[in-house]
């Protein structure tokens, strides 16, 4: 039986060509080709294909989603520059209600990880990608007109619910236009833009908070600036991203047939129109969803403490004013942007994640310690500085475990789940940062650092334990591969730095079926 594409409601499907394609002549993008059955191993996908395909996304699909969450990460960076700019102050905060308004997007995070794991699957991506940037800016805007702890609690919360399928349909949108090793820069340059974040955001803030005469205190004018370009930015959104590879609006149609064939190799499906709920208690039965969300944890718990206390570490820690402290930022933002592309080239560059995970989690736990050992005087202001900037590797642990988990799991309510599942992990690592910071050990934070120490300490146990865990499920893969007729070792395609023109039968088409990393006897397990 011939194998054939149909694009349903902007799925690829793989059907039986003696079954009935279901909406097939209302959601055709290209009748022409398929009333000629062209079939899944009747399209040829060059070498110099893959290049022009690839190119063309990272062209017009790249930098979409690079500017979306360079204004995602700016809304969790701007509160810790206005804190130092009168936001406790103007809002009259008092004890650790900001430490509560800066947890408060997270506790929304949370309540909408299933909600947003459903309608990662249902929705497509152009739609949901529009709508969740206008609703955050609309919070935005609210944050704006807030001026005491309830209404900023509000909206806040407000604000992470509709931000909390941010990285999980990033994710997954990496994924289904990318092959598994073109995935980690990928990730990288969107995920990088954290660091762009911290040095265009403060100053930007700093100018913001240069104007004078205005019936709003400094913090509102920040938050109205950034609503309204998110405003502008999410109706842009709906034209610019687009569903899935067979409807890539900047590829030709034959090309869009090409951009699927190319990611076969893959073997994690491209896209599916049902919510799969066998697929959610896979997930939660694998020892390595919960060692990723250990990880996640770990890491998010760190990175909360400089996006939502760097500007006051650097203030109150290490000794400087509240515009020094600002522009210092800068340093930091520039060094996580390097720390992100360099770790993302070397894990795309020698196929390993694991490796360069926890090689660069070192200068950062060197870091957390100078900030934790020294004594905060202005002796010791450089090396305090110093152990500040370390902790800027730590901005590359997240692109890093996403692209390594993304590449270890397979099928698409799968993936939602995982994706989704991470985000929860990540909100937790974000709740319990702020809580580490206790107004009464101020200005050292003691406790604080500690616990962050305690932290990345146990985060390279986890890499550790995970790497062992893939090599048991790859080990327990080949058995099932010897025990049905297969080869025990198979190349994987999807991992060679350069395309590689594969025979006829060497990719399965299971690669495009809606099948988990379990059910796919062709899938292999990366480190």
């Amino acid at each position: 039986m011939a194998t054939q594409f149909s694009d349903t409601k902007g799925q690829v499907a793989r059907t039986n060509s003696d079954e009935k394609l279901g909406g097939q002549d209302e959601h055709l993008e290209n009748p022409t080709l398929a009333e000629k059955g062209v079939t899944g191993s009747g399209v040829f996908c060059s070498a110099e294909d893959n290049d022009r395909i690839r190119k063309k996304t990272d062209m017009h699909l790249l930098p979409v989603l690079m500017v979306i969450y360079f204004l995602q990460i700016a809304d969790k960076t701007i509160i810790g520059l206005t804190a130092v700019y009168g936001l406790r102050r103007d809002a009259n905060l008092v004890g650790n209600q900001y430490s509560t308004i800066g947890a408060m997007g997270y506790y929304a995070q949370l309540v909408a990880q299933p909600l947003a794991a459903v309608l990662l699957v249902k929705f497509r991506y152009s739609h949901f990608m529009a709508s969740i940037v206008i609703l955050w800016a609309g919070a935005l805007l609210g944050m704006a007109g807030s001026e005491n702890f309830q209404a900023l609690a509000a909206t806040r919360f407000l604000l992470g619910f509709f931000e909390a399928a941010a990285i999980p349909l990033f994710s997954v949108i990496t994924i289904s236009f990318y092959r598994r090793s073109e995935q980690p820069l990928r990730v990288a340059a969107w995920y990088g833009t954290n660091g762009l974040a911290t040095i265009f955001c403060s100053p930007l803030c700093y100018g913001l908070a240069r104007i004078r005469g205005s019936s709003l205190y400094t913090y509102q004018i920040i938050y109205l600036f950034f609503g309204l370009i998110t405003v502008i930015v999410g109706v842009a959104s709906y034209f610019l991203v687009s569903d899935s590879p067979s409807q890539a609006k900047f590829l030709s149609p034959e090309d869009r047939l090409k951009a699927v064939e190319r990611l076969k190799a893959n073997q994690q499906g491209i896209t599916a129109a049902k919510f799969n709920w066998g697929h959610v208690r896979e997930a939660f039965t694998e020892s390595k969803l919960y060692i990723y969300l250990l990880a996640t944890i770990c890491i998010n718990a760190g990175a909360a403490t400089t996006s939502v206390f760097g500007p006051i570490i650097l203030q109150s820690l290490v000794g400087f004013t509240a515009d020094q402290a600002v522009l210092l930022n800068m340093p930091f933002g520039f060094l996580q942007w390097v720390a992100i592309l360099i770790a993302s080239w070397l894990a795309q560059r020698y196929q390993n994640k694991s490796a360069i995970l926890f090689a660069w989690n070192v200068p950062v736990i060197v870091g957390v310690a100078l900030l934790y050992a020294l004594p905060k005087t202005k002796a010791y202001q450089g090396p305090l500085l110093l152990g500040y900037y370390l902790m800027s590797f730590l901005f590359s642990f997240n692109p890093l475990i996403l692209a390594w988990m993304g590449s270890n799991v397979a099928g698409q309510t799968k993936k939602s789940t995982y994706y989704t599942a991470f985000n929860a992990a990540s909100a937790v690592g974000n709740i319990i940062a702020p809580y580490l910071f206790n107004a009464k050990d101020a200005p050292g934070y003691k406790p604080a650092m500690q616990g962050i120490l305690v932290i990345f300490c146990a985060l390279s146990c986890l890499i550790v334990l995970q790497v062992f865990n893939l090599l048991r499920l790859q080990r327990k893969k080949e058995n099932q591969r010897e025990a049905a007729g297969l080869p025990r070792k198979m190349r994987d395609f999807s991992m060679d730095r350069k395309y590689v023109e594969a025979a006829e039968g060497e990719v399965s088409d299971e690669g495009l079926q809606d099948k988990t990393d379990q059910d796919n006897l062709y899938f292999t397990y990366l480190l």
